[in-house]
């Protein structure tokens, strides 16, 4: 899974099937003029690439809210009118992806190519915006922004919704064309009390005087529509179980290959570090649930990266390359490969202070 030669962008996305409709990681590989995808067995790319998405002619939406499970996809419209829909670990991740693929599909066309850019860095909100006509677009029960119960620091909110959800529903309903745009407008709804900030996360950054640093495009700071008080006494709920190992500040995340204590086999999984409580967590991403599949305390674990040469002792699978181990206090051996070098020690640094 090394750079190539004309390779714009690479790794894992996951893909929607086209004739089953189930959902597979694939490592993607971002060229010119077409965008390549390969199925990953043992760790290792195939050498033939699954199948191929021509770029010429293709349309994208980002953010695309056709499935309210996934927040994060990508879809891409052929000139042939294929859908294709790309779900990735963040809205960071996503967004690159969408600026490269556009840049990609509009290569031959340098006005155009310009104009995104221009959009991307202006900000000019529409004309005349009702912004009680927002929030009744926002309320509507089919085409409103999702709201629903959310966890911040041991505590469970209902009726909410995220920041970054707010940003991708105002772009995707035609009310914003970049996220400063979108997050200035829903600093607006803010100040005008249409809407407000529950958790710590959120209150904390209305201490800011400039309104423009109020609002936090960001999916762990959670809000509410202002009038939900006259529905309920609190937003927040009991906790009917324990949660707290998944209340900790996200540090990082993305997709990783992790070998099974089981069967030994590899798999992609995606990735979530905490913080206050230390914890990582791996998920399936062929899933629509967004619960952990697994993960581990990481108060007392060792982390270190593997040998580049061979096989090392106690993986399975011939994998090789950018792999790292985490020993658990418990003495439970986790064998991990990024998708380089530099990926892999990233997660390293980013592991180490919370051991």
């Amino acid at each position: 899974m090394q750079e190539a030669a004309g390779v714009l962008k690479e790794g894992f996305l996951v893909k929607r099937g086209h004739v089953v409709r189930n959902w597979k990681v694939r490592w993607f590989v971002l060229l010119q003029d077409k965008l390549l995808y390969y199925k990953i067995e043992g760790g290792k790319k195939e050498p033939s690439p699954k199948g191929r998405i021509l770029l010429d002619g293709c349309t994208i939406t980002c953010p695309c809210l056709e499935y309210e499970n996934r927040p994060l996809l990508i879809k891409l419209k052929t000139k042939t009118n294929t859908d294709y829909f790309l779900e990735c670990c963040s809205r960071e991740e996503r967004d690159s992806w969408a600026l490269d693929i556009t840049g990609a599909i509009h290569a031959g066309h340098p006005v155009q190519v310009q104009e995104l850019h221009r959009m991307k860095k202006s900000f000019k909100l529409l004309e005349n915006i009702s912004l009680h006509h927002i929030v009744e677009r926002m309320c509507d029960s089919s085409a409103g922004i999702k709201l629903t119960r959310n966890l911040e620091q041991g505590n469970r909110y209902k009726e909410t919704f995220t920041g970054s959800a707010l940003v991708d529903w105002l772009i995707s309903n035609s009310f914003a064309v970049s996220r400063f745009e979108a997050v200035t407008l829903a600093s607006m709804l803010m100040e005008e009390n249409f809407i407000k900030p529950v958790g710590a996360r959120s209150i904390e950054a209305t201490r800011y005087s400039d309104l423009s640093e109020q609002f936090l495009d960001d999916s762990t700071a959670l809000y509410m529509f202002a009038e939900s008080n006259k529905k309920n006494t609190s937003a927040k709920e009991e906790l009917q179980f324990n949660i707290s190992e998944l209340s900790g500040t996200i540090v990082k995340q993305g997709f990783l290959v992790k070998q099974g204590h089981k069967r030994k086999n590899w798999k992609v999984r995606r990735f979530v570090l905490r913080a206050d409580p230390a914890f990582l967590h791996y998920y399936d991403p062929t899933k629509e649930e967004n619960r952990p599949v697994g993960g581990f305390s990481l108060r007392g674990c060792l982390v270190s990266a593997l040998e580049d040469n061979g096989v090392p002792a106690g993986v399975k699978g011939n994998v090789q390359g950018n792999l790292f181990k985490i020993i658990t206090k418990n003495d439970i051996h986790y064998y991990i490969q990024a998708s380089s070098k530099a990926e892999r020690a990233q997660w390293i640094e980013a592991i180490k202070p919370l051991t």
